[in-house]
Formats: C-alpha cells, sequence, structure tokens
C-alpha cells in the first residue's frame, strides 16, 4: 500500500537505501538532520505562521521509501512555501508527482497561497516535471557566480548591520528594484526581512548589511549559510546612487574570514533586478567565473494541475547542488 507521511528518525536505515547514491557528507548531514526529530516535532504541530524548521514527507510502498520532499516556509511570510528538496527512485517519475501535489494540498489547505522551487538550467526533466505535470509556472532565474581564492580586504566604506526596523525601508528598496514584470511573483513583505522568531532553530544562518544616506537605504547585503562551508553573497543597491561592487563583496568576505578560515562564497546576480546588468559586467570584469544558473518557478495554489505525462524518467534530486568539492550549497 502507497501512502505519504512525515519523516522520522526511524525511517533513517530505508532512506539511506534511497539515497545510496549521494556522497558521505550528504549522508552525514541527513543523519544529523534526523537527530533534531524533536525539534522537528514541535514544528510540526505548530501552525503554518509559527514554523521555523524545513519539513520532510516519504513516499512509502509497504516497507520501502521511494521517494522524498522537503519544503520550508519563507522567513516572515508563512504562506509561501519552498520546495528544498526532491528525490525518488529510478523510473518512478510519478512518485515525483505525486510528492509535489501532496506538499501542495497539504499545506494549501493550510493557507499557503504560493509555492517556489529553484531548479538548476541544467535539469531539464525537473524542469519538465514541475511545468508540465505539476503546474508551476517559469518566474524569473539566477545566476551564482564563483570567487576564486577570495582575498577580503578591508572596505573604505560606511555601513552597518541590518537591524529589524529597517525592514520597511529594505522592503520598499527591494520591491522598487524588481523589473515590473516579475513584481506579480517577486514582491517582498517587509517581514521577510526581519530576523526570525526562533533564529536558533532555523536551517540557515544569515547576517545582513545596510548601507544608509540621509536616513534612506542605498544598498542591502546578506550572508548566507546553511553549513558554515558555502556562503551565498546577495546584494541589492539603489539604482539611482553608486554604490562599488568591490567594496560591498569584501565587507561580506571580511564578515566570513573574521569567523572562518576555509570557506567558498558565491555571488548572487538575480537577473530580475534593474540593475543585473551593472552587477554581472562587474563581475566578469573582475573574472568572477558562473558556475550556475538556476530557473525559479513558481505555482499559486488555486491553480489547476495539468495532465500526466507518460512515466518513464530517470533518478533526479533536487536541492544538492555542488558549489565546491566535497560541499553542497
Amino acid at each position: 500500500m502507497i501512502t505519504i507521511r512525515r519523516l522520522t528518525c526511524f525511517d533513517y536505515p530505508k532512506l539511506k537505501k534511497l539515497i545510496s547514491y549521494l556522497c558521505t557528507d550528504d549522508n552525514d548531514k541527513l543523519a544529523k538532520s534526523l537527530m533534531e526529530e524533536p525539534v522537528g516535532i514541535i514544528n510540526a504541530v505548530l501552525p503554518l505562521y509559527l514554523k521555523f524548521k524545513s519539513e520532510s514527507f516519504i513516499l512509502v510502498d509497504g516497507k520501502e521509501i521511494l521517494g522524498l520532499i522537503t519544503t520550508i516556509r519563507t522567513a516572515g511570510n508563512p504562506y509561501k512555501i519552498n520546495i528544498t528538496r526532491l528525490i525518488f527512485k529510478e523510473n518512478l517519475y510519478d512518485i515525483g508527482k505525486q510528492l509535489v501535489n501532496f506538499v501542495v494540498k497539504k499545506f494549501g489547505q493550510k493557507g499557503a497561497t504560493s509555492f517556489t522551487v529553484t531548479i538548476d538550467e541544467c535539469h531539464d526533466e525537473l524542469f519538465n516535471l514541475f511545468i508540465n505535470e505539476c503546474g508551476f509556472r517559469q518566474c524569473a532565474s539566477e545566476t551564482l557566480w564563483k570567487v576564486d581564492n577570495p582575498n577580503p580586504q578591508k572596505p573604505n566604506l560606511h555601513w552597518r548591520y541590518a537591524q529589524d526596523s529597517d525592514a520597511d525601508k529594505i522592503a520598499d528598496l527591494y520591491n522598487s528594484e524588481l523589473i515590473n514584470i516579475y513584481r506579480p511573483s517577486l514582491v517582498r513583505y517587509a517581514k521577510e526581512f526581519r530576523s526570525p522568531f526562533f533564529g536558533g532553530f532555523t536551517d540557515y544562518y544569515k547576517t545582513r548589511f545596510v548601507i544608509d544616506e540621509s536616513d534612506k537605504i542605498i544598498a542591502y547585503g546578506s550572508v548566507t549559510t546553511s553549513d558554515n562551508l558555502n556562503y551565498i553573497l546577495d546584494i541589492t543597491t539603489n539604482s539611482g546612487y553608486e554604490v562599488n561592487y568591490g567594496d560591498m563583496i569584501n565587507l561580506m568576505l571580511c564578515e566570513i574570514s573574521g569567523k572562518k578560515k576555509t570557506f567558498y562564497p558565491v555571488v548572487k546576480q538575480k537577473k530580475y533586478i534593474k540593475n543585473t546588468e551593472n552587477l554581472e559586467n562587474w563581475l566578469r570584469t573582475n573574472n568572477y567565473t558562473p558556475i550556475q544558473t538556476q530557473q525559479i518557478l513558481v505555482k499559486d495554489f488555486y491553480r489547476p494541475v495539468k495532465e500526466e505525462a507518460p512515466a518513464g524518467w530517470k533518478v533526479f534530486i533536487l536541492g544538492e547542488n555542488e558549489v565546491h568539492s566535497g560541499a553542497n550549497l
């Protein structure tokens, strides 16, 4: 009998068989997350707006796990759910579809209105699964640029750490810089720029910075990591001001190097922001290397799921894109 249920620590031996093709680091990371099951149980019973951890669900046929999906709500916006991992066995494409539809229905009934997934543009099969079979639509894209041999130097920059009281101004900056056609899907609320209520229990760590002028925030930057090894550097600047990208990146690299001797940073280029071409030109001029372009797919809960396509897909995994050898982002 096929059922879909929440992942528990007792499932680890069977889950290990499903993910046996992953590297040792991934298995260890999964084992560590399963050890946090008591926290997971608390998170599971909380209403949507209070959830603070990712949640994983498995599709089981008898005693065998055929697939797994992991979701996490957007911090500050509990009605926007992100799908961060999807695994299913070879030639069991319909398993992936069932898992996606399960979480859409489950969280949609709890009030979620939007579902988002980010897929490497090289994964055509996963792209087709979400677009053609699960009713998602292509929204925008982001490119990650590798920082080779980072050598942070203290910038001559007037900056400060972002405070929760800055959230309204940061949201205004971010939303004003969105290219108009992307605004309906990518607009963000002020609460999304505040520190999570259960910050110590979240699956990631984020440091935020702002540059302000005359009581106006003209640049916002964040450094995010989920493993204290791979770091995403994200920059949003007011297109009406000249802000030195090199100074911003150096600021964030100095912040990381003050805590870690070994780390692998990447700069995120948001291709839905007005000055995205300026950032890309700067990155190319300074010999940064594009290593991955990710497509952002979105589904509104009320949108119908399209007809099922023929089966016969291979094994796919979402959420384990390697940025550096031995480490996943």
